[in-house]
């Protein structure tokens, strides 16, 4: 049997993982990332971390056939160049290289919302699509887009970005630069944002008790609040599964994929989340008279899918995900 090193760089983890052709992880290191410190002592880490993941796995290093990193921001898949990477403060840097050189295998690298997004295609809640788009609800809102069983990363590899799309013309002003961009509204971020300016305006009501409990407000305030019926907890949830349901109302309009995934900690609230979320979007989509509309799931790997995303790059760049090649890496 044949391995796979999957490498997910996050900005607080490495994380690292042994996988086997049927994507399962059967060997995992973890090593903090402490993004303040310059490139050159992080990719000590990350080599460091194959090895460790290796030796975890009880196997040799000739038993592995490639390696894949998944790293937020611009990563030029073809120069193995990650371009910008603003969370970890990178520009430029030759992480494929360095990668392949220490450790002698051939390396493929991608955005980390790309790789993850292929580990659900692959392993996950998308598995046995054709085409999928996989979201992720966190600090921001991340996107992969899998068409034909290969990664759309458009012609400068910073495709996909779906939380910079706008919903809202001259809303609260985004990160990107833009105003009401989709990520503005439907990350955890903005829940949490929304239901700050609820407690403002009705303070001393329900959801000011919840945070006064809790000690911090979350993205689970509104829905906990909701939950023991409350109007005000109620309207904050509403509202964010509005704006969710717009942007992905845009994304199917686009892309009309098989299937379209949700993921991150919003999604922990399963069906209140996306109940609700399916009924609007079933109103709004262009498609809603076709014979066969896109599937809106929850992912499924959770912070797996980055690993067996990244470790099975070098199937998505040598050609797509084919017939033949399923019946290999499925059980």
């Amino acid at each position: 049997m044949k391995y796979y090193i999957g490498i997910d760089i996050g900005g607080t983890n490495l994380s690292t993982g042994v996988v086997d052709e049927n994507c399962n992880i059967i060997g995992r290191s973890r090593i903090k990332t402490d993004k303040t410190r310059p490139y050159e002592e992080v990719i000590k880490d990350i080599i460091a971390s194959v090895g460790l993941a290796v030796e975890d796995a009880r196997i040799e290093m000739d038993d592995v056939r490639w390696i894949g990193a998944g790293c937020p921001g611009t990563c030029n898949a073809e120069t193995g160049i990650v371009e910008y990477a603003n969370n970890l403060g990178w520009n430029n840097v030759p992480l494929l290289s360095d990668i392949e050189n220490a450790c002698g295998k051939k390396t493929y690298i991608d955005n980390d919302a790309n790789a993850a997004a292929f580990g659900e295609y692959l392993a996950g809640a998308a598995k046995g699509a054709k085409n999928a788009v996989i979201i992720t609800l966190g600090t921001g809102v991340g996107a992969g887009i899998i068409i034909n069983g290969r990664i759309f990363s458009g012609t400068n590899f910073a495709g996909g970005e779906i939380g910079h799309t706008v919903i809202v013309l001259d809303g609260y002003p985004c990160t990107c630069g833009r105003k009401g961009c989709f990520e503005v509204y439907a990350s955890a971020t903005g829940l949490i944002r929304m239901t700050r300016e609820a407690i403002e305006q009705h303070p001393g009501g329900k959801l000011h008790q919840l945070v006064e409990a809790d000690g911090r407000v979350s993205a689970r305030t509104a829905f906990n609040a909701a939950k023991m019926m409350d109007d005000i907890g109620q309207a904050v949830v509403d509202r964010y599964i509005r704006a969710l349901a717009c942007g992905i109302t845009n994304t199917i309009n686009i892309f009309q994929p098989d299937i379209l995934c949700i993921g991150g900690g919003v999604c922990n609230e399963g069906d209140n989340l996306l109940n609700p979320l399916k009924k609007l979007v079933a109103e709004q989509v262009y498609s809603k008279n076709s014979t066969k509309n896109t599937e809106i799931c929850i992912c499924s790997l959770g912070n797996d899918a980055g690993i067996i995303g990244a470790s099975m790059l070098g199937k998505s760049a040598e050609g797509g995900i084919i017939k033949s090649v399923l019946d290999k890496i499925t059980p």
